[in-house]
């Protein structure tokens, strides 16, 4: 396969040129490439990141991708295509991750509800408050309870 890449935005300005003769799907180890003909020239899709021949770990994405981009005719050669060399990444801490999203969005909606309901309460004439030094003293009384209570088992 050749070595010379086409990024994915030259094969759209490519596609919208109307210069691309076709494409050919070419089945290898690990996935698939696309080889992408136009004017006298033949390249190899590129990664975006590495500028490596991209590979397609699945048809599906690879048909859809070139869908999008406005080629729907190529051929395809599985030649020399090894299902079995298709790493695919299991992600197990996807579910883990998506619990814990579902979590923090609950936690949120009721803290919202609480705050909300604080905020009727606060509003409402009838809402009795309480000054902050008789809760003070009410909570010092709490604690002197429970402290002669400790003592109390202790002994």
């Amino acid at each position: 396969m050749a070595t010379e890449t086409i990024d994915h935005s030259t094969l759209s300005r490519l596609v919208e040129a109307g210069a691309v003769r076709g494409a050919h799907v070419v089945g290898q180890e690990g996935g698939w490439a696309v080889m992408i003909k136009y004017g006298m020239a033949e390249r190899a899709l590129a990664a975006q990141r590495s500028r490596q021949v991209r590979l397609f770990k699945r048809m599906e994405t690879l048909v859809s991708y070139l869908k999008q981009v406005g080629i729907s005719r190529f051929d395809v050669d599985a030649v020399d295509f090894a299902p079995e060399t298709v790493k695919t990444h299991s992600r197990p801490d996807r579910a883990e991750a998506l619990r814990r999203a579902h979590e923090a969005a609950a936690h949120d909606r009721w803290f919202r509800e609480q705050v909300e309901e604080a905020l009727h309460e606060a509003d409402d004439p009838k809402t009795e408050w309480i000054t902050h030094d008789v809760v003070k003293q009410d909570m010092a009384r709490q604690r002197a309870e429970l402290l002669a209570r400790i003592k109390g088992d202790a002994e």
